[in-house]
């Protein structure tokens, strides 16, 4: 399964415009946070192509699409959707753990929280890159 960098996320794009609730931000939160993931994920391509095949198979786990569905996302629709997973989780983090480290995070006290299940524990700091773990 791949490791990737969602640095961008810290650097470049703002997590929120990715991922965003309608209590957030209205009715359309959601059409406008998958427009803003995709057109980051065409503009700037994220994926590996040896990644690919596995980032489907994650997501097929979570039961939300079928195969068909999930066969026929382009490329830019696979990015986007790791995008938007990795800023969901980058927000949920930011709001639990609050610190001084990369993305304004306390990594020990997400690591504290992913091992008693409160929080996905698939992100991590590596230096100065914010990386995603995408498996099991």
């Amino acid at each position: 399964m791949p490791y990737i960098d969602v640095t961008r996320l810290v650097n470049d794009v703002d997590p929120f415009e990715l991922s965003r609730s309608i209590a957030e931000a209205g009715k359309d939160a959601g059409s406008t946070s998958w427009r803003n993931a995709t057109t980051e994920a065409t503009e700037r391509p994220l994926l590996a192509e040896g990644d690919r095949e596995d980032v489907r198979e994650y997501f097929k786990g979570f039961g939300a699409w079928d195969d068909e569905e999930i066969a026929a996302w382009s490329d830019s629709e696979l990015d986007a959707l790791v995008l938007q997973y990795a800023a969901g989780g980058l927000r949920e983090v930011q709001s639990l753990c609050p610190g001084d480290g990369l993305a304004d995070v306390d990594w020990q006290e997400a690591e504290a929280l992913a091992e008693r299940g409160t929080v996905g524990g698939n992100l991590y700091p590596q230096g100065d890159s914010l990386m995603i773990y995408i498996g099991t």
